[in-house]
């Protein structure tokens, strides 16, 4: 199964197509999809990651290899539901607070979620608190995360978190911010559990914060 190692250079260097070529080849010689997930896509996406804090990746890279990630994901999860086998993916629910449009972040944080074996529900932009508590519910997701680009649509990020806390649900979810106008400050005055200014510095701190052993 030297083949295997393929898989994670196909992750690594955003290479889609073999990326499910051999994920097919190895479901069809009934290799444990947790194996494909755990120890050759998730760790390559780590270093993809860490390749992007280094400056030696940059946007482009990141998207194609969370492409090449969440294409053989696409094959893996029917599998694990038709076969009965627990899908244990933590749920990630990703949405622009009410008021902001905008979403280029927030798509980026998305992609790279999946491609680090989130499974993501995206609520897209103009999110009210009601929305993002029902889909958490729904989804029985572990993580929010809230994107906001004006400061003046900022202060939806503080509603939306005592809004989860009038619900009685703030204590099940980590909840994380970010956008142009987020500082750390003001997610600590707001109650979130986190936040980053680069969606790829996102996914290592909702790692931490959730105990996802790397």
């Amino acid at each position: 199964m030297d083949y295997l190692e393929n898989l994670h250079d196909a992750v690594l260097n955003g290479d889609p197509k073999t990326a499910l070529t051999i994920t097919e080849k190895a479901l069809d010689e009934n290799i444990d999809p947790q194996v494909l997930i755990n120890e050759y896509m998730i760790r390559a996406m780590d270093e993809v990651g860490a390749r992007f804090e280094r400056f030696e990746y940059f946007i482009p890279q990141l998207l194609m290899s969370a492409k090449a990630m969440k294409g053989a994901m696409a094959l893996i999860r029917p599998l694990l539901v038709g076969e009965g086998v627990e899908d244990t993916t933590i749920c990630a629910i990703t949405g622009t607070v009410k008021g902001d449009v905008h979403d280029i972040g927030k798509n980026l944080l998305g992609a790279l979620l999946e491609g680090g074996g989130f499974r993501v529900v995206d609520l897209g932009t103009n999110v009210s608190p009601e929305q993002f508590i029902e889909a958490v519910e729904t989804h029985k997701a572990k993580l929010v995360c809230m994107s906001a680009l004006l400061t003046t649509t900022m202060q939806g990020m503080n509603t939306t978190i005592d809004a989860f806390r009038d619900a009685g649900i703030r204590d099940e979810v980590i909840m994380l911010v970010g956008g142009a106008p987020v500082t750390h400050h003001f997610a600590k005055d707001i109650g979130a559990d986190g936040y980053k200014d680069n969606a790829s510095a996102g996914v290592v701190l909702a790692k931490e914060l959730l105990g996802i052993v790397k």
